[in-house]
């Protein structure tokens, strides 16, 4: 990729509600060469891939979560890489947990798929909203737009 190729990218806030609780905030740490803090699942759009299927991916690859659905389309940001430099168009989702989905608390997951990230570790768990903390990379800048 050349550095003056805008690379499209998604970002999730997977969302879980459950009955007597605040809405909890699907985030994630490693232990990788990658920005360093607290992240919601976000990665590359491939080619031809709609949004929608390409954030349902990075949940599945980044936290092993199949169980999620899109809610919306949150917000739009044009920024560029925090190391490598290089400029990018994500878009942010609202996700939803399914209600019968068996989720734990908290959990490490062994990302997959093709992405620098491949074979990491990623140590998932969900936050109460609003957060006490601010995400890395400033994914949590649209936190504001969410139904919560």
């Amino acid at each position: 990729m050349q550095e003056s190729t805008v690379r499209v990218r998604v970002a999730a806030y997977v969302l879980r509600r459950r009955a007597g609780r605040p809405v909890e905030l699907l985030v994630f740490d490693h232990d990788a060469d990658l920005p360093p803090g607290t992240h919601v699942p976000a990665g590359g759009v491939a080619p031809g891939e709609p949004l929608e299927e390409a954030v349902l991916r990075e949940v599945a690859e980044e936290c092993g979560l199949a169980g999620v659905r899109v809610v919306r389309s949150v917000a739009e940001e044009h920024t560029t890489h925090p190391i490598r430099r290089f400029p990018r168009h994500t878009t942010f989702f609202e996700l939803a947990v399914d209600g019968d989905a068996d989720v734990p608390d908290v959990w490490d997951h062994r990302v997959t798929g093709a992405g620098r990230d491949n074979g990491m570790t990623f140590h998932c768990r969900f936050e109460p909203l609003p957060l006490a903390f601010s995400l890395a990379d400033g994914q949590d800048a649209w936190l504001h737009r969410l139904d919560v």
